[in-house]
């Protein structure tokens, strides 16, 4: 699969990894532009592009960056693409987005609203970088954590979860976009390294 990861921080910089380490064809780009992404594709095979490029080249495009720089993309740039938001927001580091703040959206319809075009799914933001990238663990072995996946898209969140199954994870449907915010920051379900049984109760809590 063609895969973009926008943003090399700890999540992107891990799924560049893992996605190269599965064979997935990935292109990697950043605020800073592709001179500063060398490293990472040189240790990993991907390719450092531009926001432009990653749009082109990619299938699926993973959104990993502070939910602060949303609005610095162009609101067309991933149109009919699946773009997985793996934000999470934080109000120290992000500022005060209203919306967001009263509770009005979550933040991945937030996301959604930026993007129209794009068929938005929200994964990979409950879990710690250093496990996403070293915990996954083959389908039915014990010990095997869940992710929630939530989304408008059906066929989008289907792509997703064969995704977040080859990482190693057993994938969980956490409903729509409206419902993400059982998934955010604070959450019974984030940073936890639940199984299925208990994310899908957790969820409901």
């Amino acid at each position: 699969m063609r895969i973009g990861i926008v943003g090399s921080g700890k999540v992107g910089g891990t799924l560049t990894h893992r996605f190269r380490e599965l064979g997935h064809d990935v292109t990697v780009a950043n605020r800073r532009g592709p001179d500063s992404l060398r490293p990472l594709a040189d240790q990993t095979g991907a390719t450092a592009g531009t926001i432009t490029q990653v749009a082109d080249k990619s299938d699926v495009i993973v959104l990993a960056i502070p939910t602060r720089a949303v609005p610095d993309l162009p609101g067309q740039a991933f149109n009919g693409k699946i773009l997985i938001d793996a934000n999470n927001y934080f109000p120290e580091r992000d500022g005060e987005i209203e919306p967001i703040v009263d509770r009005a959206v979550s933040s991945s319809r937030w996301v959604a609203d930026h993007f129209p075009g794009a068929r938005v799914v929200k994964a990979f933001n409950n879990i710690m970088a250093g496990h996403l990238g070293r915990n996954g663990k083959p389908e039915g072995e014990q010990g095997r954590i869940a992710l929630p996946v939530a989304g408008d898209d059906i066929e989008a969140k289907e792509v997703v979860d064969e995704l977040v199954d080859e990482l190693g994870f057993d994938p969980v449907d956490a409903g729509n976009l409206d419902s993400s915010w059982r998934q955010q920051p604070g959450t019974p379900v984030y940073l936890t390294d639940l199984d299925k049984t208990e994310l899908r109760r957790k969820l409901r809590a």
